[in-house]
C-alpha cells in the first residue's frame, strides 16, 4: 500500500495529545486563502523554491516505510500518551493509504488522530473512524458562502459530517471529535462569528472541546517559491488581546475553550 506524503515532522505537541510524530499527506479539496501548507493541496509532485534552490515537493511512500519512521519515537508516545497524527492537505483525499496507516498504527499500539476539513462523503469517513483515536475537525464558518468565498467549496456538507461522526461517537463510542477554528482576520475574526461555531460545536453529542487557532502568515514564503499569489500579505495577524476576547466569546458555549491545542 502505498501513498503519497510531503513531510513527516517528529516531536510535535500541537496536534493531538501527547508528543506525535505529524505525517503530512498531498492533496486537498479545499483551498483556504491562509492556507499555510500550499504546496500539499495539489496531489501531484511540485518544485518549490526554497532559499533559492529547487526542492521537490512530494514523494510515494509504503505504510511500512511511514511507520518505521512513526516508531522511533513510540516510548515518548507511551510517555505522553502521543502518537501518529495525519495532516496535510487533507487525508481524506487518500483513504486507502490513509486508513491503512492508521489500521496499522492502533494494530502496534500507537494513539492516532487525524487533522481535517471533513469535505468528503461520509461513506469514506466512516471507513478512518474505527482506527481513529481523535479527530481534529475544522469548522470555519457557519455561513455557506462566505465559507466557499474565501475556501473555494460551501460548509453544507462539512457541517452534516460533524453531526454525522459526533452522533456516531456518541452511540458506539471510539472516536472523539475535538472543534478546531481557525480565526481569520477579515474572515471569521468576530465574537458573532466565533460564537456561531461555538454554539453549534455545543449541539454536537459528545464533543465537549474547542480550539482556536490563531492566523499566521508563517507559509506566505511558499506561495513565492511556488510561483503563485499569496492573497493574504495585507492581513496582520490578531493581537493576544484580540484573541483573548474571541476565547471569551467561546466560553460562553460552556464548551472547553483554548487557544491553540
Amino acid at each position: 500500500m502505498t501513498g503519497r506524503i510531503f513531510d513527516i515532522q517528529r516531536f510535535s505537541i500541537h496536534d493531538g495529545p501527547g508528543i506525535r510524530t505529524i505525517v503530512f499527506l498531498k492533496g486537498c479539496y479545499l483551498r483556504c486563502r491562509w492556507c499555510c501548507n500550499p504546496e500539499s493541496q495539489e496531489y501531484d509532485i511540485e518544485t518549490m523554491m526554497v532559499d533559492g534552490k529547487p526542492k521537490i515537493i512530494g514523494r510515494d511512500v509504503t505504510v511500512k516505510e511511514v511507520l518505521e519512521e512513526v516508531m522511533k519515537d513510540l516510548p515518548y508516545y507511551r510517555r505522553s500518551g502521543g502518537g501518529l497524527t495525519l495532516s496535510g492537505g487533507e487525508a481524506l483525499c487518500q483513504p486507502d493509504f490513509a486508513v491503512e496507516l492508521l489500521k496499522t498504527a492502533r494494530e502496534n499500539g500507537i494513539n492516532t488522530a487525524m487533522e481535517s476539513t471533513g469535505y468528503s462523503e461520509f461513506s469514506v469517513i466512516e471507513r478512518y473512524l474505527p482506527w481513529l483515536d481523535v479527530y481534529l475537525m475544522d469548522i470555519k464558518h457557519m455561513d455557506s458562502v462566505k465559507h466557499e468565498e474565501y475556501t473555494g467549496r460551501p460548509n453544507s456538507l462539512i457541517l452534516e459530517n460533524a453531526r454525522k461522526i459526533a452522533e456516531k461517537n456518541s452511540t458506539k463510542g471510539g472516536t472523539r471529535l475535538v472543534i478546531r477554528v481557525p480565526v481569520i482576520p477579515e474572515f471569521n475574526a468576530t465574537t458573532k462569528e466565533i460564537s456561531a461555531i461555538a454554539e453549534f460545536a455545543k449541539t454536537l453529542p459528545g464533543v465537549t472541546d474547542l480550539h482556536l487557532l490563531p492566523y499566521h502568515r508563517l507559509g506566505q514564503d511558499k506561495y513565492t517559491g511556488l510561483n503563485r499569489e499569496y492573497k493574504m500579505q495585507y492581513v496582520e495577524p490578531l493581537s493576544n488581546e484580540a484573541m483573548e476576547g474571541l476565547l471569551q466569546a467561546a466560553l460562553k458555549s460552556g464548551l472547553n475553550c483554548e487557544i491553540g491545542g
